[in-house]
C-alpha cells in the first residue's frame, strides 16, 4: 500500500470507531425519579440499539441483587430506556447498576454505571429535599473551566431525599455560543453542540438540548445520587408559549405552529426525564407523590392547559382565563382533600404573586397588577378559597422561573382577595442561567418579600461567575414535624432560612 493511501484510510478510522466497538456504551449517565414508597423509575441512554438491564440491591456491595431486563433502546426513543422497579422495601436505600446489552450481539454488554436512591418511608422520619430550575439559559452553558454546573455539586452535598426540578429543564429557544465576552473583557467558554447552535424545531433538536445538559459532570453525579421529580415550563418549547400560538413574528422559526413545537418538546422531555408515564394518559405531566405521614408533593403543569396570554383582566372565569385548567384544578383539590400528610408542598413552575409580563401589555403568569382577583387570578382564588373552606393546613408553595431567590409570605389581612389561609411561597433558581430581577409583587393575595436574593438595580442577565445562582432546600424533622426552609447560593452557602411549625392535622 502506498503511503498516501495508507494515510487516507487511517484518517477514516476514527469515524468508523462507533461501528467497530465490540460493545455498547452509556451516554449521559443514569437517573432515577418518581420514587414512591415501593417504586422508582431508573433511566439511562445507550449509543446504539440495545436492551437496558438494571441490577439492584439494598447493599452497596450489590450482595443479593435482583435483575430487571428492561426494554430495547431504539431510535424511536433516541436510544433512551427506563425500567419501573416495583415491590421495593419501605424506607431503604437502593443501589443499582445499569448496563446495555447489544441488540445484535447479546454477549456484548456495556460497562455498568452505578446509582442510588432512597425510598420514602411509611413511618415518620427526617425528610430533606432541594429544588430549583432554569438550566443553560441566556447563553450560559457548560463551562468546564468554571467547573461546569457546580451548583449541582452543592445540592448533592446536602444528601437530599429528592430534587424538585421546577421547570426550564432546557432552553430549547436559547442557542449556546462557544464564547461570551464578559464585562471585564474576559471570555466565558461554553461547550457547544449542533443542537444548541439554533432554536429547536425538529424532534432531534429538542432531544439534543437534553443531551447537551447531560454532558455536564456535576449534573451526572447529582443524577446518579438524587431522585428527580421533574416538571416543565415554557423553555422546554419556547419562551412564554401557550397552546394555539403561532410564531409569524419570529423569523428564527421555520415551524410556526407552537402546538407542533410543544408536541416535539413534550416527547423529548418525557424521553429524557425519569417521569413515570400514566398508561391512561401518557402525555400527562402533573402528578403527585406521597412521602409518608409527613409530606405530600403535588407537581403542577402550568403550561399545557392554559389559555392565551392576554391583558388578564377578565371579570369572570372562562377558557381564556385558564391557567391550570378545570381537570387539573379538580385533581389538585381532590389530592389535597384526601391527603393525610402533615405538609402539602405544591411545586408550581411559576410564582403566584410576581408580575411577569409578556409583549403587547399581556401577562405570562397569574399576577396582573394590584387589585381584586381578575383573569387567571380567578382560578387561583378558587383554589385558595377551597383550601381554607376545607381546613387543609400546612400548604407550602415552591417555584422557580424568575431567575433569583425569594421568600414570599401571603397574608389575607393585606390582600385584596382575603378568603384564604396565610401561606409561604419560596422561589429558587437559576441553577445555571442568567440572573434577573427582582420583580414586583401584586397585592391581590397580599404577598410580602421576607427575602430577596439579588440587589435592586442589578444589571440583567448576570453570568454564573457573579454567583447569583440559587437553590432551595427544605428539611422536615421526623420528631417535631417542623419544616425548615432555606435558600442557598451556588456554593451551598445558606442565605436565608425560616422554621415553619405545623398547624393542627
Amino acid at each position: 500500500m502506498k503511503r498516501r493511501e495508507f494515510l487516507r484510510q487511517g484518517a477514516m478510522f476514527p469515524a468508523l470507531l462507533p461501528y467497530l466497538r465490540s460493545r455498547p456504551s452509556i451516554d449521559g449517565g443514569v437517573q432515577s425519579g418518581d420514587v414512591t414508597t415501593d417504586r422508582a423509575i431508573v433511566w439511562s441512554r445507550a449509543d446504539r440499539p440495545s436492551r437496558l438491564i438494571v441490577d439492584y440491591s439494598t447493599r452497596e456491595s450489590m450482595a443479593g441483587s435482583r435483575r430487571i431486563v428492561g426494554p430495547m433502546a431504539t431510535m424511536a426513543t433516541d436510544f433512551t430506556a427506563r425500567v419501573d422497579l416495583g415491590s421495593l422495601p419501605d424506607g431503604e436505600t437502593i443501589f443499582y447498576r445499569a448496563s446495555f446489552e447489544d441488540a445484535t450481539s447479546p454477549k456484548a454488554v456495556s460497562e455498568p454505571v452505578s446509582g442510588r436512591f432512597r425510598l420514602p418511608s411509611r413511618h415518620k422520619r427526617d425528610i430533606t429535599f432541594v429544588w430549583g430550575g432554569d438550566v443553560c439559559g441566556q447563553g450560559w452553558g457548560i463551562n468546564p473551566d468554571f467547573g461546569g454546573m457546580k451548583i449541582f455539586d452543592a445540592m448533592r452535598a446536602l444528601q437530599p431525599d429528592f430534587f424538585i426540578h421546577s421547570g426550564d429543564t432546557i432552553y430549547a429557544d436559547n442557542p449556546i455560543p462557544a464564547e461570551v465576552r464578559l464585562d471585564n473583557g474576559t471570555i466565558w467558554k461554553n461547550l457547544t453542540s449542533p443542537a444548541k447552535s439554533k432554536v429547536a424545531e425538529t424532534l432531534d433538536e429538542f432531544r439534543g438540548n437534553h443531551r447537551y445538559n447531560l454532558l455536564d459532570l456535576p449534573l451526572r453525579r447529582f443524577n446518579a445520587e438524587v431522585p428527580i421529580l421533574a416538571q416543565w415550563d415554557d423553555h422546554e418549547t419556547r419562551n412564554n408559549w401557550y397552546p394555539g400560538q403561532t410564531l409569524d413574528d419570529d423569523p428564527r422559526y421555520v415551524v410556526k405552529s407552537v402546538d407542533l413545537l410543544a408536541a416535539r418538546g413534550r416527547q423529548a422531555f418525557l424521553e429524557y426525564l425519569p417521569v413515570r408515564h400514566d398508561p391512561r394518559d401518557p402525555q400527562r405531566i402533573y402528578r403527585g407523590f406521597n412521602y409518608g405521614p409527613l409530606l405530600e408533593v403535588l407537581m403542577l403543569d402550568e403550561r399545557s392547559y392554559r389559555g392565551p396570554n392576554t391583558p388578564n383582566r377578565q371579570t369572570t372565569a372562562s377558557p381564556e382565563t385558564a391557567f391550570l385548567g378545570t381537570r387539573q384544578i379538580d385533581w389538585i383539590m381532590d389530592r389535597l382533600l384526601r391527603s393525610r400528610a402533615k405538609w402539602k408542598v405544591i411545586a408550581s413552575d411559576m410564582p403566584l404573586g410576581l408580575i411577569i409580563g409578556d409583549s403587547g401589555g399581556r401577562f405570562e403568569a397569574v399576577a396582573n397588577g394590584n387589585g381584586p382577583a381578575l383573569g387567571r387570578e380567578l382560578e387561583i382564588a378558587a383554589l385558595l378559597r377551597f383550601i381554607k373552606e376545607k381546613s387543609i393546613d400546612n400548604v407550602v408553595w415552591v417555584t422557580a422561573d424568575v431567575h433569583y431567590a425569594a421568600a414570599h409570605y401571603y397574608d389575607p389581612s393585606r390582600a385584596q382577595m382575603s378568603e384564604f389561609n396565610p401561606f409561604w411561597e419560596f422561589v429558587a433558581g437559576p441553577l445555571n442561567a442568567g440572573t434577573f430581577g427582582p420583580g414586583r409583587l401584586d397585592d391581590t393575595f397580599g404577598p410580602t418579600a421576607g427575602f430577596v436574593g439579588i440587589p435592586e438595580g442589578t444589571r440583567p442577565n448576570r453570568s454564573p461567575l457573579d454567583g447569583f445562582q440559587f437553590f432551595g432546600a427544605a428539611r422536615i424533622d421526623g420528631r417535631t414535624a417542623a419544616m425548615n426552609v432555606s435558600l442557598h447560593d451556588i456554593t451551598g452557602k445558606r442565605l436565608y432560612s425560616v422554621e415553619l411549625a405545623p398547624r393542627f392535622n
